[in-house]
């Protein structure tokens, strides 16, 4: 193991599509999906503790899930998990991690990496992240990994590949965000796109210098405490200072801007499981397409259904064809999975209408 990587896994969301399986108090990447006895951020950190020392390991989360986080992975360090006092999007947050790791490493290469990804060929994905490593170490280039699509799919984003490449990795031409089914049609057969992990690679000088290129706002806030990251007054500067920060994702402050972004584009059994869709998708299912997640279900004439609940309950479901059905506590969902992206807007009714309580 090469001690000059690290790791950044990114755990600060609130899940609020797999409401009300996930909510704010125990979001999704803090749950079991499969009955694996292993959260998916537990997944996560186990994947990357392979290739990567744990004491270079760090999470970035919200200071809600401080204790849940330290308690999940009892192996980090107080210090490995970089708590932000409010949610700023996925560039401030990163940028916090990086400032961190420069302050211990100035040469560090490193890997940033949703929490709440599921990687099925578990091999394929860590020698290309090494390789990745390897690849940011030599060049000063920022590094996303792609996945080559199996499908039309208007779900994801998609990155178009140059025929430029360096070492056999080939120079980003466009980013598009998710497209209509007929753009993802034609950008599916033309073989020229993968799909955006959101999984990226840099060298922490690389990163930095795209940072004052692109996002300076954030760059110039953090460099006024620059000598207290990872100090013990990093908190109390973090605090002061990231409410400043601007609420913007790496993707459309950099990624999609800089002339220097490059693509690995594999296939490792890859699903973000950002919707009950994706999860539907990639589960064991019965003869008529239903998926049942922690409980014993009985389906009569249904067919395409994702059904979870708590407690292993037994549910019978009679006469639904393509529902979500999922259950937590003291809320149930029943849902179209075709609109499952009004999820979020039920989420924002039930608050408005009945409080916290639900939520």
């Amino acid at each position: 193991m090469k001690n000059n990587n690290f790791c950044v896994i990114m755990g600060g969301g609130i899940g609020s599509r797999f409401w009300p399986f996930s909510k704010e108090d125990k979001p999704k990447q803090f749950l079991d999906f499969f009955g694996t006895g292993r959260s998916l951020l537990q997944s996560t950190f186990d994947r990357f503790k392979k290739i990567i020392p744990v004491e270079n390991i760090f999470v970035v989360t919200n200071d809600a899930y401080a204790e849940l986080t330290l308690t999940q992975l009892p192996e980090l360090s107080k210090s490995q998990v970089l708590l932000e006092p409010l949610r700023r999007n996925t560039a401030p947050a990163i940028a916090y991690a990086v400032f961190h790791i420069q302050a211990i490493d100035p040469d560090a290469n490193i890997v940033v990496a949703p929490s709440d990804h599921l990687i099925l060929k578990e091999d394929v994905f860590l020698s290309e992240i090494m390789r990745g490593l390897q690849f940011v170490e030599k060049n000063p280039f920022l590094l996303t990994l792609g996945i080559k699509p199996s499908r039309p799919e208007t779900g994801y984003g998609y990155i178009q590949e140059s025929h430029d490449e360096v070492d056999g990795i080939r120079k980003v031409k466009t980013f598009t965000e998710k497209p209509s089914l007929e753009l993802a049609k034609v950008f599916y057969e033309s073989g020229e796109f993968v799909w955006n992990s959101g999984i990226f690679l840099w060298n922490v000088k690389s990163v930095i210098d795209s940072f004052k290129m692109y996002l300076p706002d954030i760059v110039n806030k953090f460099n006024e405490g620059k000598e207290f990251f990872n100090t013990p007054r990093e908190k109390e500067f973090i605090d002061q200072a990231f409410p400043f920060c601007p609420n913007i994702s790496i993707d459309y402050g950099i990624m999609e801007k800089a002339d220097n972004v490059y693509v690995i584009g594999s296939d490792f059994g890859w699903s973000d499981l950002g919707t009950w869709g994706s999860l539907h998708e990639i589960s064991t299912k019965d003869e008529n397409n239903n998926a049942s997640l922690h409980c014993k279900t009985l389906y009569i004439e249904s067919n395409d259904n994702v059904v979870t609940m708590s407690d292993d309950k037994l549910v019978v479901i009679q006469g639904l064809d393509g529902y979500i059905v999922a259950e937590s506590e003291n809320a149930l969902l029943i849902c179209k999975k075709e609109e499952e992206q009004r999820i979020k807007h039920f989420v924002t009714d039930v608050k408005f209408r009945y409080g916290d309580t639900y939520i």
